[in-house]
C-alpha cells in the first residue's frame, strides 16, 4: 500500500526530556508505536506515545546519578508510511539532536511495536551502542546488517496478536549472525500493550539500558541469555 503525499504544512517531531539536561554521559532515546499507514498526527495523549512514558521516567530516575537522561520522541505521523518511512526520519533527526545538544555520548534506543522496528533500523547511527525492541514489528525481510557490533535485546509477549512473536524470533536468529550480543525474552501471559506485567517490562528495559551504558553491571538474565547459543538465548521465558 502506498502512502499519500506529505501534507503541504508538516508537523514537527517533538522531544520530551526526562531527567538531567547537563553533564549527560549517555542518552536513552525512547520511540513509540504506530500504524503501518496513517497520516494522522501524533498527539500528546496518543496511547502508543503515553505507553512509553513510564519507561523514560524509570530510566531517567535510576540513571540520574550516572549522568543518564531519557529522551521521549513524539513522531510527526502515526504511520510508517512506506516508502517514506516517516518515523525513521524522525528518529534520525532525534539522534542528530542528541549530538547537537550533548556531543558524542552513547545512545541506547528503546522502541515498542513500530518504534521497535524503527529502533532496529536506525541502529547503524554512530552514536548507538545498543537497541531494546519491545514487541517489535519485524517483517520477514527486515534487514539485520545494521546491528553489527551492537547489543540487542528483544522482548515479546507470548500472547501478542498485533505483532508476531514468531517473526521477532526469526529476526533475532538472523541478527545473531551479525552480532553475538543478542538476547530475546518470551514474556509469558502478556499481550501487545505490555500492561499485564508492566513492572517486569520496565525493570528489564531499565536494567538493559543502564548496563549497556556501563553505569551498572548488566542484568544477569540478559548477559546469560547473550552467552547462550541460539535458540536457547532467544527464547528465554520471563
Amino acid at each position: 500500500m502506498t502512502a499519500a503525499p506529505r501534507p503541504a504544512r508538516e508537523p514537527r517531531p517533538r522531544i520530551t526530556v526526562h531527567g538531567r539536561d547537563r553533564d549527560v554521559r549517555g542518552v536513552a532515546l525512547v520511540l513509540h508505536g504506530g500504524r503501518e499507514v496513517s497520516e494522522a498526527r501524533v498527539g500528546a495523549f496518543q496511547l502508543a506515545y503515553l505507553r512509553m512514558v513510564p519507561f523514560a521516567k524509570d530510566i531517567a530516575r535510576r540513571g540520574a546519578d550516572h549522568g543518564i537522561t531519557a529522551w521521549l520522541l513524539r513522531n510527526r505521523f502515526r504511520g510508517w508510511n512506506e516508502p517514506r518511512q516517516d518515523p525513521v526520519d524522525d528518529a534520525r533527526w532525534a539522534l542528530d539532536e542528541v549530538r547537537r545538544v550533548h556531543g558524542d555520548v552513547p545512545v541506547v534506543l528503546v522502541g515498542h511495536s513500530m518504534g521497535g522496528r524503527v529502533a532496529l533500523r536506525v541502529a547503524d547511527d554512530p552514536s548507538v551502542v545498543a537497541v531494546c525492541a519491545l514487541a517489535p514489528w519485524t517483517p520477514r525481510d527486515e534487514p539485520v546488517e545494521q546491528l553489527a557490533d551492537r547489543e540487542v535485546l528483544i522482548a515479546h509477549g507470548a500472547l501478542d496478536r498485533m505483532t508476531d512473536p514468531r517473526l521477532s524470533f526469526d529476526f533475532a536468529r538472523r541478527a545473531k549472525i551479525v552480532t553475538d550480543r543478542v538476547a530475546r525474552f518470551d514474556v509469558r501471559g502478556e499481550r501487545h500493550a505490555m500492561l499485564r506485567r508492566a513492572d517486569q517490562w520496565t525493570r528489564l528495559v531499565t536494567g538493559f539500558v543502564l548496563g549497556a551504558l556501563a553505569t551498572q553491571p548488566g542484568d544477569p538474565r540478559i548477559t546469560n541469555a547473550m552467552r547462550q547459543p541460539p535458540p536457547e538465548g532467544l527464547r528465554v521465558p520471563l
